[in-house]
C-alpha cells in the first residue's frame, strides 16, 4: 500500500490559505483527518478528494471538524458525498464536531442525522 501524504497540497493561490487538511494513522485501519479553516466552493473539492482517499485506504475515517471556521453548502455536499461513499464501500466515516460553525451548518440544514459522531478524535 502506498503511503499518502500527510497534508494535501493546495489547488491554487485562491485556496492556499483557507484550508489545511492533515491525516494521522491510528492503528492499521483507522485514519484521523484534521480539517482547519474554511470549507467553501473552492476548497470543498479538496476536502472530498482527501476524505475519499482516506476511505479507500482505511476501514474507519474520523474527520475532525473542530478547526472549521466556515462551512458552506458545497462543504456540506462534500461531507455527504464522502459519507455516501463510505456506506457504499462498507466503510465507517465518523465526525468530531465541536465547532460552533460546523454544528450550526449541520443543524440548520437537517443533515446532522445523516452522520455518525464521536467525541474521540483518535477513536
Amino acid at each position: 500500500m502506498a503511503l499518502l501524504p500527510s497534508t494535501l497540497s493546495r489547488a491554487g493561490p485562491l485556496s492556499s490559505d483557507i484550508l489545511d487538511l492533515q491525516v494521522a494513522e491510528r492503528g492499521h485501519d483507522v485514519r484521523v483527518v484534521t480539517v482547519v479553516g474554511e470549507i467553501d466552493a473552492l476548497s470543498a473539492p479538496e476536502l472530498a478528494t482527501f476524505v475519499t482517499a482516506q476511505l479507500v485506504a482505511a476501514q474507519v475515517v474520523v474527520v475532525n471538524l473542530d478547526g472549521v471556521r466556515f462551512l458552506s453548502f458545497a462543504g456540506l455536499r462534500a461531507l455527504v458525498a464522502a459519507n455516501e461513499f463510505a456506506t457504499r464501500e462498507a466503510r465507517d466515516l465518523w465526525l468530531v464536531c465541536n465547532s460552533q460553525t460546523a454544528n450550526w451548518a449541520l443543524e440548520t440544514t437537517g443533515l446532522r442525522e445523516r452522520f455518525t459522531f464521536t467525541d474521540d478524535r483518535a477513536a
